[in-house]
């Protein structure tokens, strides 16, 4: 059975409107892109869809409550909500660099979270 998505192209200015038509797992036709890169955008969109995540964690003993942080690479969009489930139940203890690895292969993606943010312990005079 061929299924038809509609979406619209983020990789530039454009916002080309593209139709892909899938059927058996796979693309077989393709209306409305104009380049390469919004090709493969498309597919990858329609087949396997992913998802840069940035939240914050909170931070015990920290000059700031909270560190940011953000998937070392994007997420399979079905695995989102698991990620966010993990890290809401994620404390960290002060201090935190930037680039440390907070949580090690997230909801089984082995993508890791990582802090974009150093904070420093607010129990030490610095």
């Amino acid at each position: 059975m061929m299924v038809e998505k509609r979406i619209t192209c983020i990789i530039c200015p454009i916002g080309c409107d593209i139709l892909v038509k899938i059927e058996g797992g796979e693309c077989k036709t393709m209306e409305g892109v104009k380049c390469k890169k919004g090709e493969e955008y498309a597919i990858n969109e329609v087949l396997n869809p992913k998802r840069m995540l940035t939240t914050s964690i909170l931070v015990e003993n920290g000059i700031w409550p909270l560190v940011s942080v953000k998937s070392s690479e994007p997420i399979p969009k079905e695995k989102l909500f698991h990620a966010l489930k993990e890290i809401k139940k994620t404390t960290i203890t002060a201090p935190v660099n930037s680039g440390q690895i907070i949580i090690k292969n997230v909801a089984e993606t082995g993508i890791n979270i990582i802090a974009t943010k150093s904070v420093k312990d607010n129990t030490k005079n610095n």
